[in-house]
């Protein structure tokens, strides 16, 4: 009798209990996050035993400090910044790479004066961020044989594209090609981007997500990739039913603008996000040296890593 009743314990209980994570984001959900949304929504997360908390941060600066220190287990982060991050102490790795291009962007009106780097001397750029972008638009204005001292840079906070359409600036940098054209032609007002890697800038991973080395579950994280990875293909090999899940978990997203930013983002995620380029990292090390955002090169395996390797 007790054989039985211990067999009928173990019968209604859990085969097993999912390993908890919690993920924060770079910023509000988006369509940015399709694979994470879509491994959560249909369930590739649960397939490999996880069960994944995905928050919004109160501050975008927040997500690399959190996991650095252990409060979270992943964050969604950006290739650039990491590179600052690590060099500043932060225990950081790369874990997986979920945008695999450049989105940051030098945007300008399609019709206007600017259609080139070239164009902005003597003019204004707004940019959001100081440090890294205006580091980028240093970079991209020696490209184009111009000095610092060619232009004006503004800092227009995140009032990039009103700043540019109201004529505050002449282009602005750091918004991203996905969203901010579609954002200014709802407003009626046609953009062209200038792609930053075609003007001085090493193509690197826009946005990735970031373990402390120190602390993660190796194994966890190596299932989380998996079922992210499951999410980016269903993504890709069916855009219509992802876009229907995605939005029945975040009906407020269901707009113009985020539609028009699905459609553009969707041949950009990587497909392979656990795989490292390291000709990338490296090059984009070698740059940031160059340019004197850091004072020495460190080995490609002190920021990103293959988690199944």
């Amino acid at each position: 009798m007790r054989l039985l009743a211990m067999a009928f314990a173990l019968a209604a209980s859990p085969a097993f209990a999912a390993d908890r994570m919690t993920l924060m984001l770079d910023w509000f959900v988006n369509p940015d996050h399709a694979p994470i949304i879509i491994a959560d929504e249909m369930g590739f997360f649960a397939d490999e035993g996880l069960e994944v908390e995905i928050v919004a941060p109160a501050d975008p600066s927040d997500p690399p400090k959190m996991v650095a220190s252990g409060q979270v287990d992943l964050a969604v982060g950006y290739q650039p910044q990491l590179h600052l991050q690590v060099h500043e102490g932060l225990p950081l790795r790369r874990v997986a790479t979920l945008v695999a291009t450049p989105l940051n962007c030098l945007t300008v009106v399609a019709d206007g004066p600017v259609q080139s780097v070239a164009d902005l001397k003597g003019r204004k750029v707004g940019y959001s961020v100081p440090g890294m972008e205006t580091a980028l638009m240093g970079a991209m204005l020696e490209h184009a044989g111009l000095a610092a001292g060619d232009v004006e840079l503004v800092n227009v906070n995140w009032s990039l594209t009103p700043a540019l359409i109201t004529g505050q600036v002449d282009a602005t940098l750091g918004g991203y090609r996905n969203f901010e054209l579609t954002q200014m032609r709802i407003e009626g007002v046609e953009g062209r981007c200038l792609f930053v890697e075609e003007n001085g800038i090493p193509a690197y991973d826009e946005l990735v997500v970031l373990a402390n080395p120190d602390s993660m579950d190796a194994d966890a994280t190596r299932r989380f990739v998996r079922a992210m990875e499951r999410g980016a293909h269903y993504v890709l090999n069916h855009p219509d039913e992802a876009w229907a899940a995605f939005i029945a978990a975040h009906p407020d997203l269901d707009d113009q603008l985020n539609r028009e930013a699905w459609t553009a983002t969707v041949p950009r995620f990587s497909q392979s996000p656990g795989a490292v380029d390291h000709g990338r990292y490296k090059r984009f090390e070698e740059f940031m040296k160059e340019t004197g955002m850091i004072d020495s090169i460190r080995p490609v395996s002190d920021f990103a890593v293959d988690p199944a390797a």
